[in-house]
């Protein structure tokens, strides 16, 4: 088992749409409209076209981008909370929130269609259609 989860995760590390942690603040084009984060006292508060649609609690600002479509915008980016990971889905108007409801610190993060898969300080997670599923072994391949 061993064996496979380390399959697993090396498999992962060489993939093609693993997506690097940014700190950038925006804006960013979307699909459907321009996100960017600003910083509120201690929180942060993501705004969509400069309405606010989330708030959290962070000390530094870090979030993982899905690849740009193919009018090279941002569809989805998962961001880190105190609270957990959470993703933001730009396909829609307005925006989809979905948080994880796990406090763990993302260092990567793949993306696979409507899947996105994480190491987090726990090791390795699956969040898909609001679900966070944890990772024994897999015989998928993320790229």
């Amino acid at each position: 088992m061993k064996k496979i989860l380390f399959g697993l995760i090396a498999g992962l590390c060489v993939a093609a749409n693993v997506q690097a942690q940014s700190n950038a603040m925006g804006p960013f084009a979307t699909p459907s409209g321009e996100l960017q984060f600003v910083r509120d006292d201690r929180d942060f508060v993501a705004t969509y076209d400069r309405q606010i649609f989330d708030r959290f609690d962070a000390k530094t600002l870090a979030h993982f981008d899905a690849p740009a479509d193919a009018s090279g915008k941002l569809a989805r980016t998962l961001v880190q909370t105190e609270a957990g990971p959470v993703l933001y889905d730009f396909r829609r108007n307005p925006p989809l929130v979905q948080r994880t409801g796990k406090r763990m610190t993302v260092q990567r993060v793949f993306w696979q269609g409507e899947e996105v898969v994480m190491q987090g300080s726990q090791g390795w997670y699956r969040f898909q259609r609001g679900a966070l599923t944890k990772l024994q072994s897999s015989t998928s391949i993320y790229h």
